[in-house]
């Protein structure tokens, strides 16, 4: 009988031992609220008083987005911009995979039309979504080769694993030329920008070239952009390298006629097609397409809903803990 116990024993703390030691699985990391399982919208809503602000919304299947707090701010534009407007923003997780990112134009419409005096960018940094810490930069102050700059837009971040740093990049505009797409690198705290802009991607054409957003797939780096010129809206740019060696492939990829901006590409969780949205500016609507292989893209409006009006923003997956927070602290 004493054997017998003693065998059990031992054997109970084998499995105790493999419990303990396995590694996390797909289920158990959901479980546990650390898998990406749901979608988080950031954008704004338009030109309209307090519609250059900061929104977000949620999705558990990137079709089908409810806005939080009622589709009021989540960040006040007044508090943290030199305008007291934030338009197309854009937000990554960070590689540690517990900081967030943010960046977004400082452009306030209503109060200065199109000319805002001051080109600059908000960065903003969180480590729960909901509580941001955040800095204006403003280039021609901060780079004097840069000092004839009237627009510095559309701001985005992908992290440089060779550099192992985190890198801006944006449109610029000097005078009346062409919008250009330029990069720098983010100080180490992302409040600033520690070095001097670059140009990214040199369009073949003159017109312009803004909203630009990179994704990486099957080791190749997928810039897509408005053009403006010969073959106005979203086309794409691909190189091996992050900063440069960007060539043009393909035609224009919205499927509509209508002029469109603000082109974000995110993947599906757990899935191989990637979507597509964009800003049907004029007509007050947004367009989503998928695609498997970035090239080729349908439509799927018929299968996406939102209870709120976007203009330019992105999608980036969180945990389902994560949206949980968001949920309770927005109470909706």
């Amino acid at each position: 009988m004493i054997k017998r116990t003693l065998y059990f024993v031992a054997i109970s703390l084998i499995l105790l031992s493999f419990v303990k030691e396995r590694p996390l699985t797909a289920a158990t990391k959901k479980d546990h609220g650390v898998a990406d399982s749901v979608y988080l919208f950031a954008y704004f809503t338009g030109n309209g008083e307090n519609g250059e602000s900061i929104r977000f919304a949620l999705s558990d299947d990137g079709y089908n987005y409810k806005a939080l707090n009622y589709n009021e701010p989540v960040i006040s534009s007044g508090a943290i911009s030199s305008t007291g407007g934030l338009r197309d923003p854009h937000i990554i997780r960070g590689v540690d995979g517990k900081t967030f990112f943010m960046v977004a134009t400082d452009m306030n419409t209503v109060k200065y039309g199109w000319n805002t005096p001051d080109s600059s960018m908000v960065l903003l940094k969180s480590k729960d979504l909901v509580h941001w810490q955040s800095s204006v930069v403003n280039i021609p102050k901060l780079f004097p080769a840069f000092a004839a700059v009237n627009r510095v837009w559309a701001p985005q971040t992908i992290y440089d694993k060779q550099k192992k740093q985190y890198m801006l990049y944006w449109s610029m505009r000097f005078g009346k030329g062409a919008d250009k797409i330029y990069y720098a690198y983010a100080t180490n705290d992302f409040k600033n920008i520690a070095t001097e802009p670059k140009q990214l991607f040199f369009k073949p054409d003159s017109g312009a070239c803004i909203d630009g957003d990179i994704v990486m797939k099957d080791g190749k780096y997928h810039l897509f952009f408005k053009t403006e010129g010969n073959g106005n809206g979203i086309r794409k740019a691909v190189s091996a390298n992050l900063t440069s060696g960007y060539q043009l492939t393909g035609g224009v990829l919205n499927q509509t006629t209508e002029a469109v901006e603000g082109a974000d590409v995110f993947k599906m969780i757990n899935s191989d097609q990637w979507i597509l949205m964009y800003d049907v500016y004029m007509k007050g609507k947004y367009q989503f397409c998928k695609s498997t292989d970035l090239e080729k893209f349908s439509v799927i409006d018929n299968e996406v809903s939102m209870d709120f009006h976007p203009r330019h923003g992105t999608v980036m997956h969180i945990s389902a803990k994560e949206a949980k927070a968001l949920r309770d602290h927005f109470a909706r």
